[in-house]
C-alpha cells in the first residue's frame, strides 16, 4: 500500500496511521485492495467512477469496504484507518482506542438508565 496518494490527509493523521501500523506489527503486502462501484444516491457519477474501497486482510479474516466520501483517496485513507482499527480489537484489546469509546459509551448509557429507573421508582 503506497502512502503517496493520501494528498489531502493532513501529514500528522499519516504519521499516526504509520505508527499505529507500525505499533501492531501489520504487514502492508498483505492488504488486498480493490476499488469498486458504489452504491446508493449519486446518479451517473456513482454509476461511471470506483470509487468505493474494499480492503481485504487474509491474515485474521477481516473485511472493509467504505464509500464515504467522494474521492477514492479519502475513502481509501478511511478504509485503511478502519482496518487498523478493526486488527487492533483482534489483536491488542486492551490498547484499543475503540474498544475504550465503545466501554464509556456503554457505562454512560448504564448510568442514565439508572437514573431513569430511580425517577420512575420515586413518582409512584
Amino acid at each position: 500500500m503506497n502512502f503517496t496518494e493520501f494528498s489531502e490527509i493532513s501529514p500528522a493523521k499519516i504519521e499516526a496511521l504509520k505508527a499505529r501500523i507500525a505499533r501492531l506489527g501489520i504487514d502492508l503486502r498483505q492488504i488486498e485492495e480493490q476499488f469498486i462501484r458504489g452504491s446508493g444516491h449519486g446518479g451517473q457519477k456513482i454509476n461511471k467512477t470506483s470509487n468505493a474501497v474494499l480492503l481485504k486482510y487474509p491474515a485474521l479474516g477481516l473485511v472493509v469496504r467504505c464509500q464515504r466520501e467522494r474521492k477514492r483517496s479519502l475513502n481509501r485513507f478511511i478504509a485503511l484507518r478502519e482496518l487498523v482499527d478493526e486488527i487492533e480489537v483482534k489483536i491488542s484489546p486492551e490498547t484499543s482506542e475503540r474498544l475504550k469509546e465503545i466501554d464509556r459509551i456503554r457505562r454512560r448509557k448504564a448510568r442514565s438508565a439508572g437514573k431513569y429507573a430511580r425517577k420512575a421508582g420515586q413518582a409512584e
